[in-house]
């Protein structure tokens, strides 16, 4: 409330916040909303050492002007505070304790029991002939996105509801000549529009990238083919509805300006009714898909991860190759190879997925051609568990967003009721950010090791060092880099083991010497430097002379191809002395990291929970008012860990087949079951190090035996991020590695652009 300004105003808003800053007072900033924008009031403050104990504070502060007096009228805002210290949190550090864990707490989601995950890595996997083992001698099961999707889609009998970043009708979904399935030579667009016709409500929201004009390049700077994909379906009984990233009607005219041009739908989700053999009533059940891969071009891919040898088969007509200019099949490779990760949700979290396709479908549309939850009732039993509680193998998942109620339905206007569901008030609108408390809430109960996965990694710019840039202007302020780090720090203190591996792509999608992706490196190497200086200042002050990438490292995939006998010879030649030409000269290229993932542990040195959605670790996708996403976080109750027992459940497996995929070992090794170890971050550091020798070698003696290459950078003592020895520039390329700071991109906020790379 504020008194005295006018007269009293009261809001009666109330917050949860995530801190982990380094700060001396919390303040409070009072503005006029306008139409346009907003007119600054003033700043009251709250001296940090007031609450830093846990002491309630419940008082009246003054509002100050910028040279910090009190505003006429003497006006003043009433705050109640209490800051919570993590390390009193049951869960810090502890990981899942027991099978009962609730799940993230204060979300709008709740966590489900009884339910089923398929965990899935890249669009198609070939058969493994050397098998992970699990928990009492079990083999992990190897599962295939693209085609479990095309059953699921091709067996759904009353409706199909898809999200899409970008969805494209020409690809297939089945390749893999060895495993023909009736039905799989029918494009994306076909099998739609056959299961409309056969009477199953298909619905599509798809993104409209508002750069797709007619004035401008029919596929948009992004190369969606939303105008595209819209029109194959018009005049179909398939309803493909293109959405524009609206903002919430109460925002101003610049939020408003902003979200519409800048910001995505980029939930990747598939919803259909599916088959329930054991119901006598003949209703079906709801099978969800929720990821990082959108059903596109250029998605499709094995972990073979090839650049030029299926050019002249499964991906003649799918060419995907967007880091060169004028790139095209007939010039020939390098592709650009595709990493994902991606899962199907069965269970009562697969009603979760679809209440959000809902929500969104009634926003965005109406409740039009939407089947009413009464119709749906008679199709599909109620939300109940699929497995029961003694099922050694059933888990527990949780649904989390990015979503603001511009484009969710049912969000409450009252900032008291949104708290109460797990929502947060913004500027004028409610807002799910509950991605982001995730991961903070993961990190914070890891107790050993984190594996992260993710398209960008950037943020927590309040910290970055002030070097060139004005901090405050950029607005990447999630926590999640500041939380690993400090993660770390306290390791440190207690003088434990913790270490958090990091895979990122080698640079983010599109020429790699433009000023957009230069900008994005820049800012991707002040959030690694940030992280290591705290690490370099803990381990100084424990008198430890230890390698700070013995607790972080970093990591890039890469190809290497020799020559293959009958390899398709293409009719062109890419522009002399252009990255192209070096790049098919070396016959190397970048596998593109597109997952976002995280697994962390707990009790006792294991694999333990994982988080798999669309959302990458940038502001935009963390922040709850950009980017819409989706993503899911779960967990095994029969595979915790215990202080006498490892958790060798799927989340394991998974992480072991990754790992293997990724080094190109035929089996593990036995010390990767160890991650937090010493031992274990420094085999994988070597073994990447050899990796990355050989590939930016000119030779080309052999394939690549493996894909992870350490990331080209070394660290300092004191935490500064400097390239390799003679590797100013990523191979084959003029593009710096450390990036370059932007001369016409001032920051996160302002940037056009770059704000349009989540892909």
């Amino acid at each position: 409330m504020v008194k005295n300004e006018g007269q009293a105003s009261p809001w009666n808003e109330s917050f949860l916040i995530y801190c982990g800053h380094l700060i001396s007072h919390i303040i409070f900033t009072v503005k006029y909303v306008n139409p346009i924008g907003a007119t600054l009031i003033g700043r009251a403050y709250v001296p940090v050492q007031d609450i830093i104990n846990g002491n309630i504070v419940d008082r009246w502060v003054n509002i100050l002007d910028q040279n910090h007096v009190p505003i006429h009228g003497d006006s003043k805002i009433h705050v109640h505070l209490q800051f919570f210290n993590v390390t009193q949190d049951p869960h810090w550090s502890r990981g899942i304790k027991n099978r009962d864990f609730n799940g993230v707490p204060y979300t709008y989601f709740a966590q489900r029991q009884g339910c089923k995950v398929t965990l899935y890595k890249d669009a198609h996997t070939e058969d493994d002939s050397q098998p992970v083992f699990l928990a009492g001698g079990e083999r992990y099961q190897v599962h295939r996105c693209w085609e479990d999707i095309f059953d699921a889609i091709y067996n759904a009998k009353h409706f199909i509801y898809i999200t899409g970043w970008s969805v494209y009708t020409k690809i297939t979904l089945i390749r893999d000549p060895r495993r023909p399935k009736p039905g799989g030579d029918l494009t994306l667009g076909e099998l739609l529009k056959e299961k409309a016709k056969q009477g199953v409500t298909v619905l599509m929201l798809v993104w409209d990238d508002r750069t797709s004009v007619k004035e401008l390049k029919k596929d948009g700077l992004m190369a969606t083919h939303d105008e595209e994909t819209a029109n194959v379906f018009k005049g179909t009984n398939v309803h493909c509805v293109l959405c524009p990233r609206k903002p919430d009607h109460d925002e101003s005219i610049v939020q408003e300006s902003d979200i519409n041009t800048m910001f995505t739908h980029h939930q990747k989700t598939v919803v259909v009714d599916g088959e329930l053999p054991s119901e006598r009533s003949g209703k079906r059940t709801v099978v969800s898909f929720v990821g990082g891969i959108d059903l596109c071009d250029g998605r499709y891919d094995t972990q073979e991860h090839p650049l030029f040898s299926t050019l002249g088969t499964v991906h003649h007509d799918d060419f995907h190759q967007p880091n060169f200019a004028g790139s095209s099949i007939k010039k020939g490779g390098p592709r650009e190879p595709w990493h994902d990760i991606h899962c199907k949700l069965e269970g009562p979290v697969a009603w979760d997925v679809l209440y959000n396709f809902e929500q969104r479908w009634q926003k965005q549309v109406g409740t039009d051609i939407l089947i009413p939850r009464t119709k749906l009732d008679e199709m599909v039993i109620q939300p109940s568990p699929l497995t029961s509680r003694n099922d050694p193998e059933t888990w527990n998942v949780q649904i989390f967003r990015s979503i603001d109620g511009g484009a969710a339905a049912g969000f409450p206007e009252e900032p008291n009721e949104a708290a109460k569901i797990g929502l947060v008030s913004g500027k004028n609108v409610t807002i799910d950010r509950s991605i982001q408390d995730a991961y903070i809430n993961a990190i914070r109960r890891a107790k050993n090791f984190i594996y992260i996965e993710n398209q960008y990694f950037l943020g927590s710019s309040f910290a970055w060092k002030s070097q060139g840039i004005k901090v405050e202007d950029i607005g990447a302020l999630h926590l999640i880099p500041k939380e690993l780090s400090l993660k770390i720090v306290s390791k440190i203190e207690a003088g434990e083991r913790f270490t958090v591996y990091i895979v990122i792509p080698m640079w983010p999608e599109g020429i790699p010497e433009s000023e957009s992706v230069q900008a994005i490196l820049d800012w991707q190497r002040r959030t690694m430097e940030m992280m290591y200086t705290d690490i370099t200042e803990a381990l100084k002050k424990k008198g430890l002379n230890a390698n700070p990438r013995d607790y972080l490292t970093f990591f890039c995939l890469g190809n290497k191809e020799t020559t293959k006998s009958r390899e398709y010879v293409p009719p062109e030649k890419p522009d002399p002395n252009s990255d192209y030409a070096r790049a098919q000269q070396s016959r190397r290229f970048m596998i593109y990291v597109h997952a976002k993932m995280m697994i962390g542990n707990a009790m006792n040195l294991d694999d333990e929970y994982i988080i798999i959605g669309s959302a990458n670790i940038n502001q935009r996708s963390m922040d709850g008012g950009r980017d819409t996403e989706i993503a899911m976080g779960a967990f095994q109750p029969f595979h915790i860990a215990t202080d006498r027992q490892r958790a060798k459940g799927q989340i394991y497996g998974f992480r072991m087949a990754l790992w293997r995929e990724h080094l190109g070992l035929p089996r593990p090794h036995t010390i990767f079951e160890y991650p937090e170890s010493l031992q274990c971050v420094q085999t994988v550091n070597s073994l990447a190090e050899e990796l990355w020798n050989e590939y930016s070698s000119d030779a080309v003696v052999q394939d690549l035996p493996g894909h992870l290459l350490r990331y080209p950078i070394e660290i300092s003592d004191t935490g500064a991020i400097t390239t390799l020895p003679n590797m100013e520039f990523f191979p084959d390329t003029k593009a710096r590695i450390l990036g370059t700071k932007s001369k016409s991109i001032p920051g996160i906020k302002s940037d056009y652009v770059l704000t349009l790379l989540t892909t």
